[in-house]
């Protein structure tokens, strides 16, 4: 599980991909790559997901494929069938969390107060998702939220772009941020993975001036 974490700590941006129609996975995988992003979460909001999922990870095994939004053990059992190698939720479902810990799968559940950071706490997990961050209060929240729980590292997800992502990764307790604005739905069912990619190495290019040399 950790070795999953550390990729994408060390990619620092996880697009997360709606995608209506598995045959888009390949091309859109391919532009990922083209972009320097070798990284995927695959949202279980249509029933394309564990096609899409299944087709990455047989044809393009370099990108590290994960499934969001999972809701259900079902829908875990269904991603990690498909070859997904981490599990995201919107929420904190202690019944797919448990499941997950259960079956040494990497899962990264979702939190925005206190309460529900304590519940992962319990269960020693070390990275959680922030969601929805923006609606939820942004960056000043989580750093107010954050402060008392200091062994714990977040993802924030949602309303993140390319305005505000320096901001978040400036933060040492953010490991990654989740982005959909790299792989929008409307962009992969025109097909327009040129401009997908355009995106995607643009991130990826803010992302490495901002880190400086190693």
């Amino acid at each position: 599980m950790n070795n999953i974490l550390d990729q994408i700590a060390s990619l620092r941006l996880v697009p997360v991909v709606k995608i209506e129609n598995s045959k888009d996975a390949i091309p859109l995988g391919q532009a990922l790559l083209r972009g320097a992003l070798p990284l995927a979460e695959i949202t279980y909001r249509t029933t394309a997901a564990e096609a899409a999922i299944q087709a990455l990870t047989a044809e393009l095994p370099q990108i590290v494929v994960g499934a969001g939004t999972v809701l259900s053990i079902d829908q875990v059992r269904s991603a990690v069938d498909a070859g997904a190698r981490f599990i995201v939720a919107p929420g904190f479902n202690p019944t797919v969390v448990d499941y997950c810990l259960e079956n040494n799968i990497c899962v990264v559940p979702g939190v925005n107060n206190p309460s529900q950071i304590e519940r992962a706490i319990e269960r020693k997990l070390k990275v959680i998702k922030f969601f929805p961050a923006e609606a939820s209060g942004g960056l000043p929240f989580l750093k107010a939220v954050a402060a008392p729980y200091g062994d714990i590292q977040f993802m924030p997800t949602g309303g993140i772009n390319l305005q505000n992502l320096l901001s978040y990764l400036s933060f040492p307790r953010v490991i990654a941020c989740g982005g959909s604005w790299m792989v929008e739905t409307s962009l992969i069912s025109a097909g327009n993975f040129e401009e997908i990619e355009k995106r995607t190495r643009e991130a990826v290019a803010a992302i490495a001036k901002e880190s400086g040399p190693a």
